[in-house]
């Protein structure tokens, strides 16, 4: 597997970005990860990057988007933040690998049992942390009137944030962003949520708005 070339990345539709991730996703739960010479690719590289995708996941040590999706150097770019929460920082960098490196498809990777999603609905405080988890207070409020009755311990509710933070990230990223929004209605990139099982190392994407 040699890296991405400017030839090779504008051939990818969003579509076929999405069957990217999904054909490395059952490589590495398969254990038949590709035979990549990693070296190879740092030369294919040194002179420039083209990703076709661009996926913001947690910094849990569990969720290497490189490793689940099974891609090499040069193939994805990684944005990494406790909770996959959004802020103006990631969305520039979205901006930059959709708008200047080509990237065409914007992913946010949630996953199971996270430590950012149990101390949001825990209600931790704790220095500079207190302001990220913060950022998942609408998606609890949106289970509280889902699920009434149920504790925010539970793991059931917090379980159901996680899910709602994905999707309150996406619609969040085109309510900020401009730039996305553009280049999202004109059919240049999708986006989509997914959702990584720290025990089977599956990703179940719930939610895909692409072109193809």
């Amino acid at each position: 597997m040699r890296a991405h070339t400017a030839e090779t990345q504008a051939t990818v539709t969003p579509a076929r970005a999405l069957e990217f991730l999904k054909e490395g996703n059952q490589r590495f739960v398969n254990n038949l990860k590709y035979n990549r010479n990693l070296l190879e690719q740092v030369n294919d590289t040194k002179d420039g990057q083209w990703p076709f995708a661009i996926v913001l996941s947690c910094i849990d040590s569990r969720t290497s988007a490189e490793l689940i999706f099974d891609q090499g150097l040069g193939d994805i770019f990684s944005a990494r933040i406790a909770g996959n929460v959004l802020n103006e920082d990631i969305l520039g960098s979205m901006e930059f690998a959709c708008k200047v490196a080509g990237s065409k498809l914007i992913v946010v990777l949630g996953h199971s049992k996270c430590g950012a999603i149990k101390g949001a609905c825990a209600g931790v405080k704790m220095g500079n942390l207190t302001g990220l988890l913060n950022k998942v207070n609408p998606s609890i409020e949106e289970v509280k009137e889902e699920m009434p009755g149920v504790e925010s311990s539970d793991p059931t509710f917090v379980e159901a944030v996680s899910h709602h933070n994905i999707i309150h990230t996406l619609d969040a990223i085109l309510e900020k962003s401009e730039v996305l929004r553009e280049l999202f209605e004109q059919g240049e990139i999708g986006i989509a949520g997914g959702y990584y099982d720290v025990e089977t190392g599956e990703v179940e994407f719930t939610k895909a708005v692409l072109h193809d």
